[in-house]
């Protein structure tokens, strides 16, 4: 008897419904699995068969054929574990009301013992069966909540396989689908951070930097000794950003549900995300890859924060390969029989010490490098990657006076309302304009039209470019930032002022800073 089972594969960050056909034959005996499966799909038959025994069933001793279609798809892991045995357990006739089964999509991977254990992606395998509009879909219990999200289609969370059957044979009464309110949730997480700028002492000047950089989507580099707060300040970036929409939401919980890193029993990714990766990650562990495509740390990062920690000492050939991406904001990823696109649309803030010692520049400590060394240390950071860094932001130690004060610090909320009314104002600006979403994005066009300055500006500039010897490429970043000032100022025109706080944030473009 012929059967088919529904169950979907992950590429990149969409699903493809995959149709499972199970045919058995009195010739012959075996098993026979086509349709491009990999390893782990070929071994799913032990699994299968073992689960089938322990629940009192028996597969038919005869020749069983199996053919996942579309067959010039290859189809990985181990989730169809599940679709197999519903498929064989119908074919062979032990399982009554066979037809119910073309209704759903299964998904779940089995133990030997017909427990079922969590798969990744179930929010987009939950978005395309209700894009093919199946009745329902039914994964394990704890990814049942994650792809509950998707409205208008019936979400069965299940523990074991002996559910499954029982809920097909009753007609599908035997379990209700589960219903959660996404909305409700997901706006009620977006404000709970364990973490607030209050509780930075000092550093006013830092914590200025890091709103402009969030107001505009800006780029950012910290510079500064050892213990001066660079990476406690980058942590609470996150927290002054504007709150997700609901579609940056759903497009970042897709990417971390097919990388398999949203927590158990999870719904919508609430919170900006902030990776940090550690400078020994390798270039394909940064952008994505591997045989089967899976996203990297810059698409974990999408609509969030990408932290690179002591940026000289990440290797080179990882650095560069984000040129691209941060540019384009996606990275494709190209196999021999696939390609996929993943989104990368991140802020990247990296910190670094001033030289190999540390204590260039400290007000207090002598620098204890060699001559040279300092030049040699910057020079790991390419000039094409900090031409991609807007703002670049000298980081002092915190003085004694400061530490000890007892003056309430300016909270995140009361800093993320003056950068959600910059970004109102950007939205605005951009409205018209696809594909670009804050002053950061301008291209070279955009910025002559939205940037003008008026003369004093002009001389202000040059003089600046004259006296502190800054790069060519200084000139067009110094424009977004004071174009980013001026909307936190919520003025039109950018003034002389905005201008001369944008100059001082350009501390690597100053020839000679090195010494």
């Amino acid at each position: 008897m012929l059967v088919k089972t529904y169950g979907s594969a992950v590429y990149g960050v969409e699903a493809v419904s995959i149709t499972v056909e199970v045919n058995w034959m009195e010739t012959n005996l075996g098993f026979m699995l086509v349709g491009l499966p990999d390893n782990a799909v070929k071994e799913s038959f032990q699994r299968v068969e073992s689960t089938i025994k322990s629940i009192g069933r028996s597969i038919p001793r005869t020749r069983i054929v199996v053919n996942l279609a579309p067959a010039d798809i290859k189809k990985s892991g181990t989730a169809f574990d599940l679709t197999l045995a519903i498929g064989i357990l119908a074919a062979s006739e032990q399982l009554k009301n066979h037809e119910l089964v073309e209704q759903y999509v299964i998904m779940g991977e089995l133990s030997l013992d017909g427990e079922i254990r969590p798969i990744k992606g179930a929010l987009p395998i939950a978005i395309q069966a209700r894009k093919e509009t199946f009745k329902g879909l039914i994964v394990p219990r704890s990814n049942a909540r994650e792809a509950a999200m998707v409205n208008n289609l019936d979400v069965y969370g299940v523990d074991h396989i002996k559910e499954v059957i029982d809920f097909f044979e009753s007609g599908g009464t035997s379990m209700q689908p589960l219903v959660i309110n996404t909305r409700d949730e997901f706006f009620n997480a977006q404000s709970d951070f364990d973490i607030d700028f209050a509780e930075v002492k000092g550093q006013e000047n830092i914590k200025r930097a890091l709103e402009i950089a969030a107001a505009g989507g800006h780029n950012a580099i910290l510079i500064g000794p050892p213990g001066a707060g660079k990476t406690m300040l980058a942590k609470r970036l996150p927290t002054i950003l504007p709150p997700l929409s609901l579609q940056e939401a759903l497009e970042t919980t897709k990417i971390h549900s097919v990388a398999g890193k949203l927590p158990e029993n999870a719904t919508l990714v609430s919170k900006r995300p902030f990776r940090s990766p550690h400078h020994t990650i390798s270039d394909v562990a940064l952008v994505g890859g591997g045989g089967m495509p899976q996203p990297g740390e810059i698409s974990l990062a999408h609509n969030g924060v990408l932290f690179l920690d002591e940026l000289p000492e990440f290797k080179r050939t990882v650095l560069e390969v984000m040129r691209q991406p941060m540019e384009e904001r996606r990275v494709t990823i190209s196999r021999a029989r696939v390609a996929v696109d993943f989104p990368a649309s991140f802020m990247l803030i990296a910190s670094m010490n001033p030289c190999p010692c540390g204590f260039y520049n400290h007000p207090e400590r002598e620098c204890t490098c060699p001559p040279g060394a300092v030049q040699k240390y910057l020079n790991k950071v390419s000039g094409p990657l900090l031409d991609r860094i807007d703002l670049h932001v000298e980081v002092t130690p915190v003085a004694f006076s400061e530490l000890s004060s007892v003056k309430e610090q300016e909270h995140s909320t009361a800093i993320r309302e003056r950068v959600m009314r910059a970004r109102q104002i950007q939205d605005v600006r951009y409205k018209e304009i696809e594909g670009t979403y804050c002053n950061a994005q301008m291209s070279s066009k955009m910025l002559k039209q939205i940037c003008q300055i008026n003369t004093a500006g002009q001389n202000l500039l040059k003089i600046a470019m004259q006296k502190l010897n800054l790069s060519a490429r200084a000139y067009d970043r110094i424009l977004k930032v004071a174009r980013t000032i001026a909307d936190l100022s919520s003025t039109e025109e950018i003034k002389t002022e905005h201008l001369a706080e944008a100059i001082q944030y350009r501390s690597l473009d100053r020839e000679g800073w090195a010494g």
